[in-house]
């Protein structure tokens, strides 16, 4: 069996290792060019790319997978498969049409539901209860091809789109391998996509990540670990973003009578380990912070920082 892997993302390293554990060993591995990381923005190297150089394999990197001289060198190669798992680039017509075999892609979804970039962190969002992986046999459009193989996982009620991330790729290998191989003997049959259950999982952006306090606070810590570990949920405080890395929805706070509930976004309890904030329903506990231009720092070490008061508001 002739493989090239096209990957580049964390998501990928895991199948790339067992693969080449199970004899499976590509003959190349194709990933996206270094690109300006960290404060000092200097190029690094993808995940994959990284991995991929320790198992001792050939990388390449062009910047266009389609462009002349990359699908020369891809078409050199002469693979079976081409396995995709997290590569970043849109593959053309004629990139597809390269390995005898078919084309293979690992999802981080179970196909229909969830097409798109960040599968994972949608799932969360829409408060899935579980999830899980498609290797599917890729055509020209975005995450439509056939179902070749499917794999369930239960989402975890305190799971971050990070944490469910590593497991996912974790399972990935196993599956790509059993896939490949049904593939090769010929006792693996495609099956189209059904046409109901189609969503979308469009890119995730700042701006979304930002927390809108006149929302339930089930709806938000939803929100707060969907967008951990990238980009990360925020609000405003003081004219700067404050990032919220971790999150406890909690009952809504005892309102003596007479008094009006706390206006959303409104810091209410601030002592020992807890730093809760009124939302449109129910409360939310802070369990860890970012300022801007600071460190990530628990509720207490926030609270003995005097980071935010009682009273304090938070958002627009």
């Amino acid at each position: 069996m002739r493989l090239v892997f096209l990957g580049s993302g964390q998501f990928a390293v895991p199948s790339l290792e067992h693969l080449c554990r199970r004899g499976l060993a590509p003959a190349a591995v194709i990933t996206q060019p270094d690109r300006p990381a960290g404060r000092g923005r200097r190029p690094a190297p993808t995940p994959l790319k990284v991995m991929a150089r320790s198992l001792g394999l050939s990388v390449s990197h062009p910047e266009s997978i389609g462009a002349p001289e990359a699908l020369a060198q891809l078409r050199d190669l002469d693979p079976d498969f081409l396995v995709v798992a997290a590569y970043g680039q849109i593959l053309t017509p004629e990139v597809l049409q390269v390995g005898r075999l078919a084309p293979v892609n690992l999802h981080a979804s179970l196909l229909p539901r969830w097409r798109g970039a960040s599968p994972i962190a949608r799932a969360i969002l829409a408060g899935d209860p579980q999830t899980g992986l498609t290797t599917m046999r890729m055509d020209a459009g975005i995450d439509t091809g056939d179902i070749l193989l499917q794999e369930e996982v239960k989402i975890g009620a305190r799971e971050t789109a990070g944490e469910l991330e590593i497991r996912l790729a974790d399972l990935g290998g196993a599956l790509l391998e059993k896939t490949l191989l049904g593939l090769q003997e010929g006792s693996l049959q495609p099956r189209p996509q059904p046409s109901e259950g189609v969503t979308r999982a469009p890119r995730l952006s700042v701006d979304e990540a930002r927390l809108d306090w006149s929302l339930a606070a089930d709806d938000l810590d939803r929100r707060v670990r969907a967008y951990n570990p990238r980009p990360v949920a925020w609000t405003e405080f003081r004219g700067q973003r404050l990032k919220i890395w971790g999150s406890r929805p909690v009952s809504a706070d005892v309102v003596p009578d007479g008094e009006s509930p706390p206006r959303p976004g409104t810091v209410t309890v601030v002592s020992g380990d807890t730093l809760r904030v009124a939302c449109g329903r129910a409360a939310l506990d802070l369990l860890e912070i970012q300022p801007a231009g600071g460190r990530r720092s628990t509720a207490r070490d926030a609270i003995n920082g005097r980071t935010l008061r009682k009273d304090d508001r938070l958002g627009a």
